[in-house]
């Protein structure tokens, strides 16, 4: 088979990425609460960062047409689809440059890339997209200027935690591999943490003396099954917490929407932000510790080569001692 060119592999690479983002942001479509375009948690905005993390700045067009196709049936007029596309294609770009110009790796597993992912990409680069965004709508007349902060806090917050919860996963995906050998008791732990993750997420949505039980269901799976368990687990509380809290279910249904948004985003940023953290953490000490024992068995090896011609030299120092010794004495006795 003809092996293809560079140009097709790079169509066939940003029609691929075109596919993704416009999938996950039907996905946040569904949970829109301004305009039907505006959601709390938008996926898609993790895809976005994902992409010139691990394909490559050039793939960028594939985000641009992504978020184009998604907008085009949203509206409102051509000029401001083209400006909230360009906004949700510029940044993640910008934030992808400067986690790069600040020494960020793909790989997270050092706690300073954990926090460049949080800072820079979950909080920097998704405000490009929310003002320009919510800028262009109140421009067109689609939103009134009353509501520009709001919206544009809802359009932030939600982008915020798609790459927050999606982007960490995606990075991981690269190093999966199908489980083997694992024994019979670590399945049951895995299914066991599945259950009480899923039923602490569902507690944490609808009580609110339930909501911090979703913490030490977050601890054991960053300590047994690192960052894919933990991520997961954040991934399940912010969707249930956010489904209730549009839905006016839950701790959260009470209060005014934007107020009630506020609570459960700063919620789920919480989860989040101690998913990858704490995850990322018990990874760098994972890391150490092999490193250290890697040294200490190389030192063994070291140890072991030596020792041995070590007690040889001792063994001649010793016969050669004795000898003199011997010596010695005879010339004694001569006198």
């Amino acid at each position: 088979m003809r092996p293809l060119s560079p140009a097709a592999r790079w169509c066939l690479i940003v029609l691929g990425v075109t596919i993704c983002y416009f999938a996950t942001a039907q996905i946040g479509i569904q949970w829109a609460i301004v305009r039907e375009q505006i959601s709390p948690l938008w996926p898609a905005a993790g895809v976005a960062l994902a992409v010139p993390m691990l394909l490559g700045p050039r793939f960028w067009p594939g985000i641009f047409l992504g978020a184009l196709l998604t907008n085009i049936a949203l509206g409102p007029s051509p000029v401001a689809i083209l400006v909230i596309s360009s906004g949700n294609t510029i940044g993640p770009m910008l934030a992808h440059a400067v986690m790069r110009r600040l020494g960020g790796r793909n790989r997270l597993d050092r706690l300073p890339d954990a926090v460049l992912l949080v800072v820079v990409g979950a909080i920097g680069g998704t405000i490009v997209s929310a003002v320009l965004g919510t800028g262009v709508l109140i421009l067109d007349g689609a939103l009134v200027p009353a509501d520009f902060w709001a919206t544009a806090l809802v359009w932030w917050t939600g982008d915020a935690m798609g790459v927050l919860t999606i982007t960490p996963l995606l990075l991981l995906a690269p190093r999966f591999r199908l489980p083997r050998g694992v024994p019979l008791a670590r399945w049951g732990e895995a299914a066991a943490l599945s259950l009480f993750g899923l039923g602490t997420a569902i507690l944490a949505s609808v009580t609110m003396s339930k909501l911090f039980l979703v913490f030490p269901v977050l601890v054991w799976a960053a300590l047994r099954f690192r960052q894919a368990g933990a991520l997961m687990c954040s991934l399940c509380v912010c969707t249930f917490t956010i489904f209730a809290a549009i839905h006016g279910l839950g701790p959260y249904g009470s209060y005014a929407l934007a107020v009630r948004m506020l609570h459960v985003q700063a919620f789920d940023a919480t989860v989040g932000l101690t998913a990858l953290v704490l995850s990322t953490i018990v990874l760098q000490r994972d890391r150490a510790t092999a490193e250290i024992t890697d040294a200490w068995c190389r030192i063994t090896e070291m140890v072991d080569l030596i020792a041995p011609r070590q007690s040889l030299r001792s063994a001649i120092t010793q016969r050669k001692d004795a000898e003199a010794q011997a010596a010695c004495s005879s010339r004694k006795r001569s006198r």
